[in-house]
């Protein structure tokens, strides 16, 4: 069967892809498995993914890892979560400076236990001078924690009368979030049949062509990705203008 890549226009990609990986537990009760079962199947969907993003010449691909609101999960999943997470960095350091990709977090980092954060650093460390492609965790990551940090950090300058109230704009904010230093995703993608952005990227998702699937997780490959590229290459994204601005300019 001929891989849907051939169908791709590669000169009309999105610059930085974000995904909601969801799915697992439902994948390992399908399986007649613990919920962790699928979590650690989820590594390969990671992997996958990654390494399609790179070949396909994606700048950014930021990844769902762990939420705020995922620690109210059973502790002994969040444990083997954490631990499966050590494992995994550890594990794929070698193959992420093999394929020059930069591993980066977003998200209260200072919060992950001990062992978590020094494995993140790690990583992050080894990997910092690689320059094909940004793979961007984000881990006890909640867009309303950050709008709130954000807030919080502007509010401080403008106490401190280092910025004024009317140079509050966009930018500025922007500036004040924690992927001050991408682009914003030009694509979401969710799997596993929700429609739901829960609490991801909410500033940065404000353009962004969103794409469901319910394809759970575990399961996600290539051709996946390849499908969700098409459908966000089948949109109009027209930014508030009309269909007809955008051919006249």
């Amino acid at each position: 069967m001929e891989s849907l890549l051939s169908k791709l226009d590669l000169n009309s990609l999105p610059k930085h892809i974000s995904i909601i990986m969801d799915g697992n537990g439902r994948w390992a009760k399908k399986h007649n498995k613990p919920r962790v079962f699928g979590h650690r199947n989820g590594v390969k969907a990671v992997r996958e993914v990654t390494e399609a993003s790179a070949e396909l010449g994606i700048k950014y691909l930021t990844l769902y890892a762990f939420s705020k609101e995922n620690w109210r999960r059973p502790k002994a999943e969040v444990n083997t979560l954490m631990k499966l997470f050590v494992k995994t960095v550890s594990e794929e350091l070698n193959t992420l400076n093999e394929n020059n990709i930069k591993l980066e977090a977003i998200g209260d980092l200072s919060s992950l236990p001990e062992e978590t954060y020094k494995a993140l650093m790690k990583g992050m460390q080894s990997t910092r001078n690689n320059d094909r492609m940004t793979l961007i965790l984000a881990l006890n990551y909640s867009s309303r924690w950050e709008i709130t940090k954000m807030v919080r950090l502007i509010s401080e300058k403008v106490r401190a009368k280092s910025v004024d109230i009317e140079d509050i704009d966009h930018q500025l904010v922007t500036s004040h979030l924690e992927t001050n230093k991408y682009p914003d995703p030009e694509l979401m993608i969710r799997t596993s049949g929700e429609h739901r952005i829960s609490n991801f990227l909410l500033w940065q998702l404000s353009y962004a062509e969103l794409v469901f699937t319910d394809t759970l997780w575990p399961d996600f490959r290539k051709e996946n990705l390849y499908k969700c590229l098409l459908e966000y290459q089948r949109r109009e994204r027209r930014f508030g203008m009309t269909g007809e601005q955008l051919v006249k300019s």
